[in-house]
């Protein structure tokens, strides 16, 4: 068994909210859940070669999935020993009314992540707050809250398919800067090195006219389970290499739109000012609230 510190499963490609910049490009109108024979196929290739120090249920919204609570006992099966995580914007767990049950007999820990301060998006998070204080009644499971607006940073630039890569030429700066470099995606059966190169593939597919910019890391070769033991080691100890480039190099932090506002209406925008304004593409302003989509 080799052991690295975090191995995350996107249980679905779907998000209800549209944080500019997301890491995972869920903000751009993904689609999909993994279905829990996958999930058990891309686990079982792994689970008995690799020892994550934590292993994270996460998406896109995990909660879109209709099959969570199986997916929660399925990663403890595969993996024991590791600290389980799910990690979700808290939206969708009135819809699974027997994960707090699974959460407590896997020891999981339940990860809300706020993502605004608004009254809008406060108000949704009282209620979240109300239904994990009556399931804790009987299911004594873990949770960490983290408010993760406050280090949100831009990864990328622009939206939807005018997305376009950064080109610091630093590397080994980014890989330094970055939050995710040492959370390992399993995607498709098979090893990548971050959120951003993994689900690059789905911004494509959701996007093809995106930049030829991002051609060389679309390219990018992941990691196979029929690797050795050698190639393995040598993939999780390597730290930057040429796909971080994609990535700032002096992250930037900035006021995050609300991102209530549903992916139709920024894509509209999009369209509408590219009609004016040929040259670039525009965000809803910071300021501006809408409701989510259920």
């Amino acid at each position: 068994m080799i052991r690295l510190n975090r191995l995350e499963i996107q249980v679905a490609n779907a998000c209800n909210l549209t944080c500019e910049s997301c890491s995972h490009f869920s903000n751009s109108g993904h689609r999909g859940v993994l279905s829990l024979a996958e999930a058990e196929a891309w686990m079982e290739a792994w689970h008995c070669r690799l020892l994550p120090g934590d292993f994270c249920l996460l998406g896109g919204e995990p909660t879109i999935n209709p099959k969570l609570t199986e997916m929660v006992y399925l990663a403890k099966e595969k993996w024991p020993y590791s600290r389980l995580r799910l990690i979700t914007n808290g939206f969708f767990l009135h819809k699974h009314p027997n994960l707090p049950a699974a959460l407590s007999e896997t020891g999981a820990i339940l990860c809300l992540t706020i993502h605004h301060r608004s009254p809008e998006y406060l108000q949704h998070v009282a209620g979240i707050s109300k239904l994990l204080n009556e399931w804790r009644v009987n299911f004594p499971f873990r949770i960490y809250i983290e408010d993760s607006f406050r280090r949100w940073t831009r990864r990328y630039k622009g939206f939807g398919p005018d997305v376009t890569p950064f080109h610091d030429n630093a590397p080994r700066a980014s890989w330094e800067h970055c939050a995710c470099r040492f959370a390992r995606q399993l995607f498709r059966g098979k090893l990548w090195k971050c959120s951003t190169i993994a689900y690059l593939q789905l911004q494509k597919e959701a996007h093809p006219e995106i930049s030829s910019a991002w051609d060389p890391y679309l390219a990018y070769e992941p990691l196979d389970p029929s690797c050795s033991d050698a190639e393995l080691v040598a993939f999780l100890r390597r730290e930057d290499e040429a796909i971080c480039n994609m990535c700032p190099a002096s992250p930037e932090r900035f006021a995050k739109p609300s991102p209530l506002v549903p992916v139709q209406r920024l894509l509209k925008n999009l369209r509408e000012d590219r009609l004016t304004n040929p040259r670039h593409g525009s965000l809803v302003p910071a300021d501006s609230q809408g409701e989510i989509e259920s």
